[in-house]
């Protein structure tokens, strides 16, 4: 029989022109990875939805519980920077299986554990997977397409985290009430076990082509406009963060709007969030530097009106609306300047993405949190939006939409 038919791991594979490069999308694997993501953002963000059974049956306080999603964010921006070296010698197939598997297990062992200690251990778990499966994403989704489709493709993949902020907490919320905390992960590990098998029979084997040590990332951070990229990067998350982590108060203060307008009002952000991540693959292919600097500038002018307009529910709505549909276009934007910046060091530049939106999400929560004991909730989002504003400043003047074709032509020119 031909091997071919006989190997999944060949089934749906791209077809490498001369060069070297996918001649042909190998969208089933696209869509493996989209599915990937989307399994492991709904794990790492169920917990919130389940702080309080978590903690009665657990014997601890709800901030102690609460650590099963700190304990995750953190051990995915050391694993972003360390997993792309630690595994250089593998197939990178084998790699993103082995995440999917570490991800299924987390879930099992999470909904088996009988103290938060083995909990929090588990949770590792989870924020190893996280970490390194987001840092490989854009490298492998550049050897899946053709060059003129990856836009389309991180579209794709990164549509799953859209997909799992709508999803997680009124999942959690759902079967945490009626069928305990522990059923939500089962599901998030059933999940996770038709991702495996999905992947399995989709990506194509992914030999390591580029060494990826930790020190190249900062090898790569010093390479001209990648430094002002990433800082670029840092403060739009970070604004975004401040935000979101206080929308559910804001919201209540300024409307007065119940728990079930509020689950709508989020459902109506996580919705435009999933339209922002397609609309990105339309607006990358026709100006990176418009979709990069223009989704920030949104998120800015909707945090202020929020502030500035009177309050109506309508009126939040869609200004929520326009805000999640905007925000949902930025990792795919960035994503995809990374890949178009690095394409020779993707896997350590995709980990220092993953370490700069980590620490963007504790610093935008910390920062909100300072702003908002100092001057109210309102302060929160006047500073949050003018530091969307500012970064979209930044990125307009500032941040090369393609510096290693710059640097390219630049060397070509020097010898001429």
């Amino acid at each position: 029989m031909n091997d071919a038919v006989c190997d999944p791991a060949r089934l749906s594979g791209p077809k490498y022109a001369p060069s070297g490069a996918p001649a042909e999308p190998a969208w089933t694997a696209v869509l493996s990875l989209a599915m990937g993501v989307f399994g492991l953002l709904t794990a790492e963000y169920l917990p919130a939805s389940l702080l309080t059974p978590m903690a009665a049956d657990l014997g601890v306080s709800e901030a102690l519980a609460g650590q099963a999603v700190t304990v995750t964010a953190v051990v995915a921006l050391f694993a972003g920077l360390l997993v792309p070296g630690l595994t250089r010698a593998l197939d990178r197939r084998v790699v993103l299986l082995g995440f999917s598997a570490l991800m299924v297990g987390s879930n099992l062992l999470v909904a088996a554990s009988s103290s938060l200690a083995v909990l929090l251990l588990m949770r590792i778990l989870l924020g190893i997977a996280l970490g390194g499966f987001w840092s490989m994403a854009a490298a492998v989704a550049m050897r899946l397409v053709p060059t003129a489709l990856l836009p389309r493709a991180l579209s794709i993949i990164f549509s799953g985290i859209a997909v799992g902020t709508v999803v997680a907490v009124p999942l959690g919320s759902y079967l945490g009430g009626r069928y305990g905390w522990r059923s939500a992960f089962l599901a998030a590990a059933a999940v996770g076990m038709v991702t495996l098998a999905f992947q399995w029979f989709t990506l194509p084997r992914l030999a390591p082509t580029k060494t990826a040590r930790l020190r190249t990332v900062l090898e790569v951070l010093l390479r001209p406009g990648i430094g002002v990229g990433m800082l670029g990067c840092v403060l739009v998350h970070t604004g975004h963060f401040a935000l979101f982590t206080y929308i559910r108060p804001f919201l209540e203060s300024t409307t007065g709007i119940g728990p079930d307008g509020l689950a709508l009002m989020l459902l109506g952000f996580g919705v435009a969030n999933f339209a922002g991540t397609l609309l990105a693959g339309w607006m990358l292919h026709r100006s990176v530097r418009v979709t990069l600097v223009l989704m920030p500038a949104l998120v800015g002018v909707a945090a202020l009106a929020l502030v500035g307009l009177p309050a109506t529910v309508a009126g939040q709505a869609l200004l929520l609306a326009l805000w999640g549909l905007a925000f949902g276009a930025v990792p795919v934007a960035w994503s995809n300047w990374v890949a178009q910046a690095v394409p020779d060091q993707a896997e350590s530049a995709g980990g220092m993405v993953v370490a700069s939106v980590q620490s963007a999400i504790a610093a935008g929560a910390a920062a909100g949190g300072a702003m908002f004991s100092v001057s109210g909730i309102a302060g929160v989002f006047v500073a949050a939006g003018i530091l969307m504003l500012l970064a979209a400043l930044l990125i307009a003047l500032r941040v090369r939409v393609n510096p290693a074709g710059q640097e390219r032509r630049n060397a070509q020119n020097l010898h001429a």
